[in-house]
Formats: structure tokens, sequence, C-alpha cells
């Protein structure tokens, strides 16, 4: 399996790296620059960068639009336990977009981090 890498803008670099790492089980694999941070989880990289800062992501679209955190296009975490992980995320002030939902393929909910940009907890159906 080779590495996934998948790029989220946001408002506070740090604020990002502390939940992806304090809350989620991220490590940071590099952080050459305030406004940039690469976090690995298994084979997952997750690219996070400053909406304004230098570098040629965050670099207006010819029509003028700009890079912003948000939107709904998420990273998927696999947990054993959703109840548990949710508990624990709320205790720690963590924001959830919905509650629960049970569908044909397990559970899942909508996790928004610091700067509002969405992780679907999914827990696979028992076997």
């Amino acid at each position: 399996m080779s590495t996934v890498n998948v790029r989220y803008f946001v408002d506070d670099v740090d604020a990002a790296v502390d939940f992806y790492t304090q809350r989620l089980g991220f490590t940071v694999a590099m952080r050459p620059a305030p406004s940039f941070a690469m976090l690995a989880r298994g084979e997952l990289r997750l690219l996070l960068n400053a909406t304004g800062g230098p570098g040629g992501a965050t670099q207006p679209m010819p029509d003028g639009r700009k890079p912003e955190p948000g939107g709904w296009n998420r990273i998927q975490l696999e947990v054993n336990d959703l109840e548990g992980e949710i508990a624990t995320l709320r205790k720690a002030g963590a924001k959830f977009r919905n509650d629960i939902v049970t569908g044909f393929g397990g559970k899942q909910i909508l996790l928004d981090d610091p700067a509002g940009n969405p992780i679907e907890l999914f827990e696979p159906p028992r076997k």
C-alpha cells in the first residue's frame, strides 16, 4: 500500500497540529515552517497549510478563488468504538456536525477540526 496525502487548509496550523496529534492519534512527520505541517497516521499523510501563507498550495486560482478551510470533502478515520471516541472527544471540547448515522456499511459521525474541516469517524459493522 502506498502513502495517501490529503491537504487541508486551516486558520491556525498550531491549533490543527495540537488537535490531530492530541485527539486523533497523528504524529508530526514534518514542520518546516509556521504555515505548514505534515502529519502522519498509518499510511495517511495530512498536509496542513495556513490560509494566506506562502507556497503554491495557497495561491489564488486564475478566477480569483482562494483555498479556504471547511467544506464537505473529508478524510475518514476508522475506529473500533465510535461511541467511546465521541465521548472522549466531547469531553475535550470537540465539535460535531451531526449525531451518529447508522447505515448498511456501519456507523459514522462528522467531527470538525479547529478550522471547520470535517473528519468522518467510521465504525464498520461487527462481523
